[in-house]
């Protein structure tokens, strides 16, 4: 059986132009990411990406505008679903209190089962290496060109 499943980021820039990513291992994989997750059955997607948040990085956001949504068939590398993935510029609440890495995969903790870190990615230098999935590619070509647009 086949079935969606919806995802919600957040594209969150700071003052330096540098895009927060998330790199994760998880059900014997690391991957990267921008912060999000699920979409749970009766949520609303601005409501699934604020808890994301506050779950993942533990603090509140602002979500300041709809930025990408996926236009193409893309199967998850989890499951049989089909992934849509929608994402939004945000702003954050209160200053983020995350121990940020300088480095991918560079855990606190050696768990097995789920590991979290963040980092910094200037995003004129970003590369759509720097991302794992598919529609996180398309994201980083579009921040990219979103930076030129605006001169920066």
């Amino acid at each position: 059986m086949s079935y969606f499943n919806i995802r919600v980021y957040g594209l969150l820039i700071n003052e330096r132009q540098e895009v927060l990513l998330s790199d994760e291992f998880e059900q014997g994989q690391y991957f990267t990411k921008f912060p999000g997750g699920g979409v749970e059955l009766g949520e609303g997607l601005i409501e699934a990406l604020k808890r994301e948040f506050v779950e993942e990085c533990s603090v509140e956001i602002e979500v300041m505008e709809h930025f990408y949504t996926t236009d193409f068939y893309e199967k998850s590398s989890f499951n049989d679903s089909q992934i849509v993935s929608i994402y939004y510029l945000v702003k954050e609440k209160q200053p983020l209190n995350l121990n940020f890495k300088k480095k991918a995969y560079d855990f606190d903790v050696a768990d097995l089962e789920v590991n979290q870190s963040f980092r910094w990615v200037p995003i004129d230098l970003m590369t759509e290496e720097e991302v794992t999935f598919n529609t996180d590619k398309i994201v980083v070509k579009r921040l990219k060109k979103l930076l030129v647009a605006n001169g920066r």
